[in-house]
């Protein structure tokens, strides 16, 4: 953020290279999201909250708050945020975005390392693993393998789908979850033209990702070990605010009506939406590879030629 008056040129020539912190927040994580904010040192990184549930000003009594950035829209999703919000252009400075959900418990994370490690591994996309304990894991490559700094594959040698040293494509190699992917300014410039404006729960993006990682997907893209969260898996969107109906049926009640209100959670319809969107990503990305004759997928040639 900018101030109203006075030379802003000292200013920015004084501060070291900064990262954005963008979370999609609704107010009853509030306490889990003041935790994991203030992992993140004022001085290294700028926090973006995206408001989901209306509520904005419950957030000011935060020490942080008044220095972070708040976008409100009712019941829209992290992508659907970041897909108006956090265009290339304006998020230009950054030198790394962390795109989060707002359920992830920070005990052993530490955003200055976590950078560091990826900065040395050459990372341009990657996530911090999650712990294995206190985790909802549902992807193994996700889970963190102890005595390990950083991991880019899972091995898999039983059952369908199968993972070893050849495997090249996700998810066994190239590919983090969506619930907290860390971008390289290059990278976020590249998915955020991938992320599609009217599908906002971008199911089926993380399986192109690699495309975006400037380079080699097998070396590009990685989870971090050392630095770890974990996956609290708290219901969120799709859920009726607690809070919320409270104020509303004291008011109804207040002016004579009856509330009749109920805990709404229409989180099935939310994963049947997202797995609609998903075969609607994946036709689009079909066809629009059938339409550009020009293209050549580097990944398809590093799969016929390992498989000689």
């Amino acid at each position: 953020m900018q101030p109203l008056w006075g030379s802003t040129t000292k200013m920015k020539s004084s501060k070291s290279s900064l990262s954005l912190l963008a979370i999609a927040v609704g107010i009853n994580q509030k306490e889990v999201v003041n935790r994991i904010v203030k992992k993140f040192p004022s001085s290294d990184f700028v926090v973006m909250l995206f408001h989901y549930d209306g509520f904005v000003n419950e957030w000011r009594d935060l020490a942080w708050s008044d220095q972070a950035i708040h976008v409100s829209a009712m019941n829209q999703t992290k992508w659907w945020f970041a897909k108006r919000f956090l265009h290339p252009d304006v998020v230009a400075e950054y030198s790394y975005i962390f795109l989060w959900d707002e359920d992830l418990g920070v005990d052993n994370f530490n955003p200055k390392r976590y950078l560091s490690i990826v900065q040395n591994e050459g990372f341009e996309i990657s996530q911090p693993a999650l712990d294995p304990v206190k985790s909802a894991v549902y992807h193994p490559i996700t889970a963190r393998q102890g005595g390990s700094r950083v991991h880019r594959r899972y091995y898999k040698y039983k059952g369908s789908g199968r993972c070893d040293d050849n495997s090249s494509s996700p998810p066994c190699v190239g590919w983090v979850e969506m619930m907290a992917p860390v971008f390289s300014r290059a990278a976020w410039k590249c998915v955020w033209h991938m992320i599609q404006n009217d599908l906002i729960h971008a199911w089926g993006l993380d399986i192109q990702l690699g495309y975006c990682s400037q380079g080699d997907r097998t070396k590009k893209v990685g989870v971090v070990d050392a630095e770890y969260v974990a996956h609290l898996a708290l219901p969120t969107l799709g859920v009726s605010n607690d809070k919320k109906a409270s104020i509303i049926r004291k008011f109804l009640l207040w002016a004579g009506g009856s509330s009749g209100l109920k805990k709404v959670d229409n989180r099935a319809k939310v994963r049947m939406q997202s797995s609609l969107e998903m075969k609607i990503f994946k036709d689009r990305w079909d066809s629009a590879v059938k339409e550009d004759r020009c293209w050549v997928d580097p990944y398809q040639l590093s799969s016929n030629q390992s498989s000689h």
